[in-house]
């Protein structure tokens, strides 16, 4: 089995992605129909479905899209971990019909102008009610906001963080510290695990090569090694600069054939309990 642990899928009649800008490729309807047929031709049996907005209706969306779609094995939706009830908020989403698919919690970070969110009181707390529901919190943060990365992480050992992107690295200007140094001290922690995802976001559109992208790999895959590490295409973001099989195909060339197993399958298994 092969599994893709990052995608997402949007409809815009529904709900615009403001995040989109005009004139972009992405500025169009991304369905399971349209991800199905590519994912399949690429080998890849499920999927964790990813939240990209943080409006609240999107959840019970993406959580009823995977109790119709057998591809989608799982989701990360997003509610507000500041909110007081915020364990009863993930008790009433599992209630939903495909309620059984959330594996996960994601909040936009990277937008956040406090490069110290996580460590935030009302914020520390929804994170320990995502433990305490056995769930894992995605992180979808830029290089400098990786220390509290660190520092929530470790003041949260019972909670798994699921850096994705790799944490943002600024791959097109060839320039890995101190990402690197930061994304090590992330690594060190045992509740931390690392999406082998987006890269091709990150490099110089015209320019970027796979050798590129190898140092950055490296880096992840010798701080984590492969039972921390998990293969996400990032689709349909990826899709201006590299195709769904071609994304695929770049993550098998990066990290060698003895670690596939782990990286492509059993990690996300377990880290997202599909």
């Amino acid at each position: 089995m092969t599994v893709d642990a990052h995608h997402h899928l949007w409809d815009l009649s529904v709900r615009d992605q403001d995040w989109i800008a005009e004139g972009s490729p992405l500025r169009r309807d991304f369905t399971v129909d349209d991800l199905a047929p590519q994912a399949r031709a690429a080998g890849v049996d499920r999927t964790v479905l990813v939240q990209t907005v943080t409006v609240a209706e999107e959840t019970p969306e993406l959580l009823a899209l995977a109790a119709a779609n057998d591809l989608i094995a799982g989701v990360v939706g997003w509610t507000d971990l500041t909110r007081a009830d915020v364990a009863d908020e993930l008790a009433r989403l599992r209630e939903l019909p495909g309620g059984r698919y959330l594996k996960g919690i994601r909040h936009q970070v990277q937008g956040e102008p406090d490069p110290r969110w996580l460590l935030r009181a009302d914020v520390q707390r929804g994170l320990a009610a995502l433990a305490a529901a056995g769930l894992v919190h995605d992180l979808v943060v830029l290089p400098h906001q990786l220390p509290a990365c660190v520092e929530a992480a470790a003041s949260l050992p019972g909670l798994t963080f699921v850096l994705d992107h790799l944490g943002k690295p600024p791959i097109a200007s060839a320039a890995p510290e101190p990402w690197a140094s930061h994304v090590r001290a992330l690594a060190a922690l045992p509740n931390t695990v690392c999406k082998l995802s987006g890269m091709v976001t990150e490099a110089d559109p015209a320019s970027w090569t796979t050798e590129d992208l190898r140092p950055y790999a490296d880096t992840v895959l010798e701080a984590f090694g492969p039972a921390r590490l998990m293969f996400g295409s990032d689709w349909p973001v990826c899709t201006p600069t590299a195709s769904y099989g071609e994304v695929l195909d770049i993550a098998r060339q990066l990290t060698g054939p003895d670690a596939h197993t782990e990286i492509f399958e059993t990690t996300a298994v377990r880290v997202y309990d599909l």
